[in-house]
């Protein structure tokens, strides 16, 4: 992995280098950059794939103590690393956390299009069971500890209050390898904490309403069967986005990137391609 140091610390990232449109990826909350594997694996001969460690939880590096993780201090982190690659015209892939709908409501103008897989939209947030156990426990003191501490039992990871409706197929590797920083790290809990007690929900359904002016090409990829991010939120933001498209994944809860990951990756490879040859407009 490489690194790269911001002013909230130093951010771990992969970046797959090579020629074609770049793809930046952000990963969900209690989760890591391996979400998106097995998507990168299937774009990454033709796009240059970059998937930041962002300060979520799963993180191995933790921020500085005076690090702001809110959710504005989040949307600043994106866009610096965005300026310190200097990447322009990117494609931004969001999953799980509205964090990549917020920055596109930002600064729509440092992207060329905006991928959305099933995430925090208008009022659902904190989303479902998993974020409203997050966010009650998290602003206990000792409570992320709490969460976390019955979490390094294989099975009590499939329940709805953690993992079990984020993923159908989510490895217990994977949970694992998303759960060792903040089980063994005091730095790592004292930023979950940190984001979980700043964290403003009422942002997310700002930023949603800002996006009926994002005029890039924007493809909405959601799961039918989803039990914390509404299907019904998926039609609303194609149809709020004034270049949206929807495409519902099948046989898949909320993260797409681990249940569906080579229809993503086909998805989001056909949006790339026909939007860059497209006129605006012409994909709706």
């Amino acid at each position: 992995m490489r690194e790269l140091d911001l002013s909230a610390g130093t951010i771990e990232y992969d970046d797959t280098g090579g020629e074609g449109p770049v793809l930046v990826f952000q990963h969900g909350v209690a989760m890591g950059g391996s979400e998106w594997r097995e998507v990168v694996r299937g774009l990454r001969a033709d796009h240059r794939c970059i998937v930041p460690e962002l300060p979520l939880g799963a993180h191995r590096k933790p921020m500085r103590p005076d690090a702001d993780l809110s959710f504005k201090g989040l949307i600043g982190l994106v866009l610096e690393l965005l300026e310190r690659l200097d990447l322009r015209d990117v494609t931004l892939v969001g999953s799980d956390f509205g964090l990549s709908l917020m920055v596109a409501a930002e600064r729509p103008e440092r992207l060329a299009r905006l991928v959305l897989t099933s995430c925090e939209a208008f009022d659902n947030c904190p989303a479902g069971l998993p974020g409203k156990n997050m966010l009650v426990l998290g602003r206990l003191p000792g409570g992320v500890n709490a969460m976390l501490q019955p979490l390094r039992i294989r099975a009590l990871r499939r329940l709805p209050v953690a993992y079990g409706w984020m993923s159908k197929r989510l490895p217990h590797e994977l949970s694992g390898e998303w759960l060792r920083p903040p089980l063994s790290d005091r730095a790592i809990r004292r930023d979950i904490a940190k984001f979980i007690r700043s964290a403003d929900p009422s942002l997310v359904a700002q930023a949603t309403d800002r996006l009926r002016s994002f005029d890039r090409p924007a493809l909405v990829v959601w799961a039918p069967e989803d039990r914390v991010m509404p299907p019904e939120h998926g039609r609303r933001l194609a149809e709020l986005l004034p270049q949206g498209r929807l495409v519902e994944v099948e046989d898949s809860y909320t993260l797409i990137p681990i249940d569906q990951p080579a229809e993503l990756a086909r998805r989001v490879r056909e949006f790339v391609r026909e939007t860059s040859v497209a006129p605006a407009g012409a994909i709706r």
